[in-house]
């Protein structure tokens, strides 16, 4: 991995000034301090990771928060007191008793020197702490949605539009760093701060000199995946379309077998194939969509299928979209460098061998290809509505199948851009190997509680109101992604991106007149995802315990602008309450925007790892069709290859991008700026109970602890959330207390495993036709399968633990307010 930054500061290469890796290795000082003397200096709550680490091989371990109750200390004594209490502490100078009185008047005299020393060495130490230290939160101008405003009115439709034309005359066959290092120029240029080019060498699975193929056994007729016939002047023509309509990471050969259509490779669906004929390395003719794609595959891959065709049933799609005539590309790649999985592509990691991650030979074709292998008419449309395409049962159909492709490492590059936050420290003066001695890794405890997720780089700093501060930052991470493989989705993330630098531009203009967010926004462009988010997935796998102790939110800008019919908002619960309100802000007077419902849903793009891995509240804006959001989910796995005018064809005006940036900007300065994190605590117990309601199964226990879920959530939003947002009764370690418990809540609900491509976190639902837990549904679909009640039972188990996680996660957070404030109600 490189860096490569836009400001000439001198610090070692490949680590941010703000962000920066986990395996620092001081000395643990163990500090116990009375709560209410100690914890409330101001300040207190800003903490900042600086200095220069080593990277390690391997998975990042994860610390555990230690909720445990442990009484607080009781000895009187100071910190530092106790350096004389060691066994090993000698004195080597004894006093003689006093001989006279003028001895006495000379030791009071000494003494009174010594007063008056530290007294006005006390003064000069608290002015200069009370410079150095952040102060403590207090309700300002950002609280005011009319500030909020006057930032997001400087973003306009046609400031948009020229970014995005701009973007859009760069070369398609630029490379991905190419295009990275333009837009961090672009950034720069913007006025953001510590602009870094991040670079990691990863496998990609690219197609090899010849297009993959499909030969009709009978006729002995070849065909290219998009229904072409196999010529020499069709191949130099569109090569590049061809070339680019395979699957990645599939497995590579030539197989000569029997094409069994299994529809949407629903578990029905295969029950009764494997009744009908044996499938044991039969060819299956498969349509995308309904189901993650990597899930139906690794079924087709157990029941004993060599191959698969798959395509999207022309019915599926928006009557807008004529793809018929289209193969397109897939990513086999649950998320990642393959050849790491689960750690860092960075120099010394051990790389595996993994290009092909299923045994199945995959291959997307066209529609039109469908219909000339059973000999359909090209045209199947009906006055009443559109024939989905199914192969005769009577017809036997036998074809070769040729899938090839080169794996291939590669540099993907991402574009990291810092906002630093108001309340963000000084940053440390030299590297930290020369201050070894002066930085401790601290357990930070809240009076009763251990409350600490991962060892902290702290720096003690003298506080104005004695004593010292502890000073950290908060992130606010906002994602876009930039490039894509040779034409495909060509301009998603050109209208990504131009959306995220029209947001920089306008926060900018405010900065420059003094004004800064509390809490750090970190900007990111990633690179790498449509071969299954690997920009992303380095980069946090790479900062992994940072940004599990210091990211608050991800706010998503893949592909906002999809269709122009619908708005879809997707959040995590704790994030649908900010989401609707902002609407209602953002959106007044609009035609399309109102009345929009927010919904937990999986979505696509590089929220992945920061969902399903770290457990961050996530949002997410675009605009849709409603024929989109009514046809079988997960057909956005597919990617076409778009032509140039499609963008500005679904929204001519930008009118559209305009909205998405604002509403996205809303939200992402009210995270970054509110003192009480927006979260809604509640939300997340309504969502639990609403997820169990069905008489599919025997879950009377599940509802028991949701109820009791419920309860703690009831009782913590009343008694510790309401008085942290009344200015009247606001404390800074409430509020810092109130905050650490929110930013954990998501935590609560990731299981260890998960289905493939079903989200680890069981809040989010595969679609919105689906109202349980996903993991719920599918151990009963594969009940079915199996006849086996062994995996539902498993799966019960991993709701049970999640709901009872956060029921205790909750209890904890009320009993630590409940002792650190007892003396104060």
């Amino acid at each position: 991995m490189a860096y490569h930054k836009v400001n000439a500061d001198q610090r070692t290469q490949g680590h941010s000034q703000y962000l920066d890796n986990d395996d620092l290795q001081a000395t643990t000082l163990e500090l116990e301090w009375d709560m209410e003397k100690e914890l409330e200096e101001p300040g207190f709550d800003h903490f900042r990771l600086d200095g220069t680490v080593d990277h390690h091989s391997g998975n990042p371990q994860n610390t555990n928060i230690d909720l445990e109750p442990i009484q607080p200390s009781a000895s009187p004594k100071g910190r530092f007191q106790r350096l004389q209490e060691d066994p090993d502490y000698v004195s080597h100078y004894t006093r003689p008793a006093p001989k006279s009185n003028r001895c006495n008047f000379c030791r009071i005299f000494k003494l009174f020197c010594t007063v008056l020393t530290l007294f006005i060495f006390g003064i000069l130490l608290g002015y200069y702490a009370h410079k150095k230290c952040p102060p403590s939160p207090t309700p300002s101008e950002p609280s005011d949605p009319h500030f909020y405003h006057e930032i997001l009115k400087e973003i306009k439709a046609e400031n948009i539009q020229q970014i995005f034309r701009d973007l859009i005359q760069l070369p398609r066959k630029e490379e991905d760093t190419d295009i990275a290092m333009k837009l961090l120029v672009q950034w720069t240029s913007c006025g953001l701060e510590d602009v870094q080019l991040v670079n990691y060498s990863v496998l990609l699975d690219l197609p090899g000199s010849s297009s993959n193929t499909v030969t009709l056994k009978n006729s002995g007729e070849c065909f290219y995946p998009s229904g072409q016939k196999c010529y020499r002047e069709t191949k130099k023509l569109h090569s590049q379309d061809l070339l680019y309509s395979y699957a990645a990471y599939s497995a590579k050969g030539t197989l000569e077998a029997e094409v069994i259509d299994v529809q949407y490779g629903t578990v029905e669906d295969l029950v009764l194939i494997q009744v009908m004929t044996n499938v044991t390395n039969k060819i299956a003719l498969l349509k995308l969509g309904q189901s993650p794609l990597l899930y139906k595959l690794s079924l087709l891959e157990e029941a004993g299928f060599g191959g698969v065709l798959l395509y999207v049933d022309p019915c599926d799609l928006p009557k807008t979209q004529n793809l018929s005539d289209k193969a397109f590309m897939v990513s086999l790649n649950n998320g990642g460098d393959p050849s790491t999985p689960g750690y860092p592509s960075i120099d010394g990691n051990y790389r595996q061998n993994r290009s092909n991650l299923t045994s199945l030979l995959v291959q997307p074709i066209s529609a039109l290809l469908i219909k000339r292998l059973v000999s359909l008419p090209e045209d199947r449309s009906k006055s009443d509505g559109c024939i989905p395409l199914k192969l005769p049962v009577t017809e036997k159909r036998i074809i070769s199948l040729n899938v090839q492709t080169v794996p291939t490492y590669k540099t993907i590059s991402n574009v990291i851009g810092y906002l630093k936050g108001s309340t963000f420290p000084v940053s440390l003066p030299t590297p930290a190997g020369d201050w070894q001695e002066k930085l401790l890794l601290l357990p930070i405890r809240y009076s009763a509680v251990w409350v600490t997720a991962i060892p902290q780089v702290l720096l003690l700093q003298p506080a104005a109101s004695g004593g010292f501060c502890a000073c950290s930052d908060r992130y606010v991470v906002v994602g876009s992604h930039h490039n894509s493989v040779y034409g495909y989705s060509g301009q998603e993330w050109a209208s990504s991106t131009a959306v995220i630098t029209a947001f920089i531009q306008a926060l900018m203009l405010k900065v420059e007149r003094g004004w800064r967010p509390d809490r750090t926004i970190v900007f990111c462009s990633w690179g790498g995802t449509s071969f299954g988010n690997i920009g992303s997935y380095e980069w946090a796998e790479d900062l992994k315990k940072v940004l599990q102790r210091n990211v608050v939110a991800y706010v998503s800008l893949h592909n906002p602008v999809r269709g122009n019919s619908s708005l879809h908002p997707v959040a995590s619960p704790s994030l649908q309450q900010l989401a609707t309100e902002s609407q209602s802000l953002t959106c007044l007077g609009k035609m399309k925007c109102p009345g929009s419902n927010v919904s937990s849903v999986q979505m696509q793009g590089d929220s992945d790892y920061f969902i399903n891995h770290l457990g961050v509240p996530t949002v997410q804006f675009s605009y849709e069709d409603i024929k989109t959001l009514q046809s079988p989910s997960f057909l956005f796995e597919a990617l076409f290859p778009a032509h140039n005018t499609v963008t500005e064809e679904l929204d001519p005006l930008f009118n559209l991008h305009e909205t998405i940036a604002k509403l996205t900007g809303e939200v992402t300065l009210q995270i970054a700026s509110e003192p009480v994190l927006p979260f809604n605590a509640l939300d997340i117990a309504l969502e639990v109970q609403n997820r169990l309601k069905g008489d599919q199964l025997d879950i009377r226990q599940l509802l028991a602890m949701a109820s009791r879920l419920r309860d703690s959530a009831e009782l913590f939003q009343s008694d510790e959330m309401r008085p942290a947002n009344d200015p009247k009764e606001r404390a800074p370690i409430r509020v810092r207390m109130l905050n650490d418990v929110l930013q954990g809540l998501e935590q609560n609900f990731l299981v260890q495993q998960a289905p493939p491509g079903f989200y680890r976190n069981i809040l989010f639902r595969l679609d919105e036709k689906m109202s349980q837990f996903s993991v719920l549904i599918e151990a009963l679909e594969h009940c079915k399968l199996h006849q086996s009640n062994e995996t539902l039972q498993a799966a019960l188990s991993k709701v049970l633990n999640s709901i009872n996680s956060a029921q205790v996660y909750f209890k904890a957070g009320l009993d630590v307010f409940e002792t650190a404030f007892a003396g104060k109600k």
